[in-house]
């Protein structure tokens, strides 16, 4: 039997989650928090086998509690349900020491899955965020690709500026801008200035 920890401020959720694990002769609601505190409270006093937690809550919360949770009990195995489906807030959760990520909406069937595998020591990603999470890992490798010049003037045509004005603000003629930029277009794979400017903001070049 995986007893679980609900770590979410929003009654509902807690209602909603515990009518679909009374379906399940395999799971049951060991117990539910509303804040961080709470949760790290019912950890330190009642045996669990996951925490089941959503990421933004009163107090302590996000990747914080989950550090605190690793700290305080290294075994015990967490799944976030957030609402954030940002491959970014999922890659920083496991960075803190989160077991397995989900969003809420979800299928019931995917949700088992992941408590299952998260309780039996296993990891366990939202395939749509583990997609994202592949695709922005070979995008910072891309962008590592680049040389400090061609990186520049990504920089500069993705705030807009024409070859000329790169030209004059670095001092080289406009024929080496123009191959600089021909060169990360092609590192890139990038077709247009359209792609250029959505790679530049999705991947914080203009940051």
């Amino acid at each position: 039997m995986i007893r679980l920890l609900i770590a979410d401020d929003h009654s509902l959720v807690r209602s909603g989650l515990k009518q679909l694990f009374a379906l399940m002769p395999d799971i049951e609601v060991g117990g539910e928090a509303s804040n961080g505190q709470e949760a790290l409270a019912l950890l330190a006093k009642t045996p669990f086998n996951l925490l089941l937690l959503d990421l933004n809550m009163p107090g302590i919360s996000g990747a914080d509690l989950i550090t605190r949770v690793k700290t305080d009990h290294p075994g015990m195995p967490i799944l976030v349900l957030s609402m954030h489906n940002k491959s970014q807030v999922a890659a920083q959760a496991l960075k803190a020491g989160a077991d397995g990520y989900l969003t809420k909406d979800c299928n019931p069937e995917v949700l088992m899955m992941a408590i299952r595998k998260v309780a039996a020591h296993q990891h366990f990603i939202d395939p749509e965020i583990a997609s994202q999470m592949a695709f922005d890992a070979h995008a910072t490798e891309q962008t590592q690709a680049l040389s400090e010049r061609e990186l520049v003037v990504l920089r500069l045509l993705a705030q807009g500026k024409l070859v000329k004005q790169i030209a004059a603000q670095l001092s080289i003629s406009d024929k080496t801008v123009s191959t600089h930029k021909v060169r990360l277009m092609e590192k890139l794979n990038l077709t247009g200035m359209a792609h250029l400017m959505r790679y530049a903001i999705e991947h914080g070049v203009l940051e």
